[in-house]
């Protein structure tokens, strides 16, 4: 199942995941210090707050989550052939999960829109060879 994702920057992620618990009906799936996602089933939806004082209320980045690496790929030859470009992303660590990916670029308003899968879970939130947000560019735009 594919589903969208909104990155959302907060000032407070406890009040956050009280009000999204709330409005959703269901609790984080994963939960760890400035970071909170909810994989909400109806709608399709994955939710991510990212903790940023003074951001609250700002997008973050977009997304697609998608079942596989194989339709990662298969999205990226498609959006090229449209005459998308993006930039790769293979393998790398961010918001707490190992993932193949890509981000496409150029978006008429600089919007941030990564095609994703999750290969596993990290305990960490960037790769431990990565110095910041710039590996997984989470940093608003």
């Amino acid at each position: 199942m594919s589903r969208v994702q909104l990155a959302l920057n907060v000032d407070d992620i406890d009040e956050a995941v009280a009000f999204y618990s709330k409005l959703f009906g269901a609790e984080p799936a994963k939960r760890r210090d400035g970071y909170a996602n909810f994989a909400v089933t109806n709608p399709p939806l994955k939710l991510v707050l990212l903790e940023n004082p003074g951001q609250g209320g700002s997008l973050n980045h977009l997304g697609v989550e998608v079942e596989s690496t194989d339709v990662v790929d298969a999205e990226q030859s498609r959006l090229a052939d449209a005459g998308l470009t993006s930039v790769d992303e293979r393998g790398t660590t961010c918001c707490y999960a190992k993932q193949d990916k890509f981000w496409v670029e150029s978006a008429p308003n600089g919007e941030r829109w990564e095609i994703y899968t999750v290969l596993e879970d990290s305990s960490t939130f960037f790769s431990e060879t990565c110095d910041g947000p710039e590996c997984c560019s989470t940093t608003p735009a």
